[in-house]
């Protein structure tokens, strides 16, 4: 009961990138990157079994962003042809490569991260991809003409990267979508169909990460808009309960998300947000526990797997090893106390 698990990303040693930031270019090169991404990975493999949590990952340790590491690997995109595009609703404006031509990829993408992965640890294995939604907000298009066609694209594609990770020994294999807090009603349009695009056919377990953002200014910022109360979760909710996904990963550790939202999600297992990203605070387990409990009221304890709020790329290494073994204390202790 409470099996734990971390939502995404965690810091790059210093020498493989600067760290507390996000998305940092590399500090290798060559055969020495090869090498230090996969001890970064070993590290925190390692850190996170010490810390007990139950279903690790690699931290997204081989990539420098969450979508682009997939996006570099597949044809129809041209990176020299940049766009000025508004992600997350215009939350933030950035230059953008542009989709030019059919999608297509070039062959396997993360299949070998995964294989190293799987024969380093024992414990059940987290890959993350990109969920279709949250690709097309974060790159142009000038050749599809509609975004739902292009997510369907890319859909078909996350589902054959998919298939080669289950094969290569991912227990879990979650589609991150902070796209679905932005827009509602193409969630309900064509997001959750895309998304059940791509993990159609699996026999591992799936899930869907739908956070309010890393700790970042421009997510701080936003927040401040959403009121007293964010409920963006209580629109698309009803749709994925409905959905072939099997977990959803929330945001709950200091948010604003009325608790009773899981209530909607009657039919999921739950990972429930227990590590605040946007915060230097290391929580207590009590603190953990008692995000379990809170939780509680609205769904099963069987339906719980506690879990971090959001990637914990942009902390201080020490603070994000300490958030983790929180956590997993915090299972513990209310596994004992139920």
């Amino acid at each position: 009961m409470f099996e734990t698990t971390v939502a995404g990303s965690l810091p790059k040693p210093a020498w493989l990138a600067e760290p507390e930031k996000l998305w940092a270019p590399w500090r290798l090169e060559g055969d020495d990157l090869e090498r230090g991404k996969k001890d970064a990975s070993l590290v925190w493999i390692k850190e996170q079994e010490a810390a007990g949590i139950d279903v690790v990952s690699g931290g997204e340790q081989f990539r420098v962003h969450f979508v682009h590491g997939f996006l570099e690997q597949i044809d129809g995109i041209d990176w020299q042809k940049k766009t000025k595009m508004g992600i997350r609703d215009n939350r933030y404006v950035v230059d953008v490569p542009t989709v030019t031509g059919p999608l297509s990829r070039k062959g396997p993408v993360h299949g070998d991260e995964v294989a190293f992965l799987r024969d380093h640890t024992d414990h059940k294995l987290k890959f993350t991809l990109p969920g279709p939604m949250t690709i097309c907000d974060t790159i142009a298009d000038e050749h599809y003409g509609r975004r739902a066609d292009m997510a369907m694209a890319f859909a078909e594609l996350l589902n054959a990267e998919a298939k080669e990770l289950e094969a290569k020994g991912a227990d879990l294999i979650q589609f991150d979508e902070p796209a679905f807090n932005v827009f509602m009603d193409d969630v309900k349009e064509w997001g959750v169909d895309a998304l059940q695009k791509a993990r159609e056919g699996l026999a591992c377990t799936t899930a869907v990460h739908i956070c309010y953002g890393y700790g970042i200014q421009a997510n701080l910022d936003w927040k401040e808009t959403l009121g007293s109360e964010w409920r963006q979760y209580e629109e698309i909710f009803p749709a994925l309960n409905a959905s072939n996904i099997d977990q959803v990963s929330l945001e709950c550790a200091n948010s604003k998300v009325p608790l009773s939202l899981l209530g909607l999600l009657k039919d999921k297992d739950l990972m429930v947000g227990a590590i605040d990203v946007a915060s230097l605070e290391i929580e207590t387990p009590e603190k953990v526990a008692q995000t379990i409990r809170d939780a509680m009221q609205f769904v099963s304890a069987e339906q719980i797997k506690p879990c971090t709020n959001c990637g914990l790329a942009p902390l201080p290494r020490d603070v994000a090893a300490g958030k983790l073994r929180a956590l997993g204390a915090g299972a513990e202790l209310a596994r004992q106390q139920l």
